[in-house]
């Protein structure tokens, strides 16, 4: 499956690195990919963004949410592609990250809002970009929720989770990401602000 990720931060290049060693077609769309910065991942995935969703059936938005708008109605048509949008809608405010967003709307339905046409689904945002490389060294799956509104195509996408090494849980609708992104907000609480650090991840325990 080709797979463009938009954005190759710590999320976009950890889950790009991830899926390529599982034999995923993956291609970064970076603004400018000459940047030394870029010089990690290999030269002949790493393309202008336009260029990196052409052939695309999934595109991943991982860039920071100030600069979510722009990338993505920079990208030209996305017309019938499966956006996953795993960006948390993060400002600074009095007491640190906040998010900027929430109660009547989400990023991810704003995602939905500029990706006119797209099938967008809000996932891999509920913990730390090192999880998404080694979830699968975790004695009990961390837990992925996903949300998003065209039962055809949640399938793909949680597969695409599962193979991380997460339990893919469907998490409802999109308008669900309204729930998922303050509750990534509880792992980044826990993560820099309780001492718990990053090496930690949630999952799903049922019942005997």
């Amino acid at each position: 499956m080709r797979i463009a990720i938009i954005g190759a931060g710590s999320v976009g290049a950890t889950l790009g690195r991830a899926w390529i060693k599982l034999g995923e077609d993956v291609i970064w769309g970076v603004r400018n990919p000459a940047d030394p910065k870029h010089a990690t991942l290999p030269k002949e995935r790493v393309k202008a963004p336009p260029e990196a969703i052409k052939e695309a059936e999934v595109v991943v938005m991982a860039t920071p949410w100030s600069a979510a708008e722009a990338a993505i109605k920079g990208l030209g048509s996305l017309m019938g592609k499966i956006v996953i949008d795993c960006m948390n809608p993060l400002g600074m405010g009095p007491d640190g990250l906040q998010l900027v967003l929430g109660f009547n709307t989400s990023a991810g339905e704003q995602v939905a809002s500029w990706a006119s046409g797209a099938f967008v689904f809000k996932t891999l945002n509920t913990t730390g970009a090192g999880n998404m490389a080694k979830a699968a060294d975790y004695p009990a799956k961390p837990v992925m929720l996903v949300a998003g509104d065209d039962a055809d195509r949640k399938p793909v996408v949680m597969e695409l989770v599962g193979t991380l090494g997460f339990e893919p849980v469907d998490a409802g609708p999109l308008k669900n990401a309204r729930l998922l992104e303050p509750f990534a907000m509880v792992w980044i609480d826990q993560a820099m602000k309780r001492g718990r650090g990053r090496d930690f991840a949630f999952a799903m325990v049922n019942a005997r």
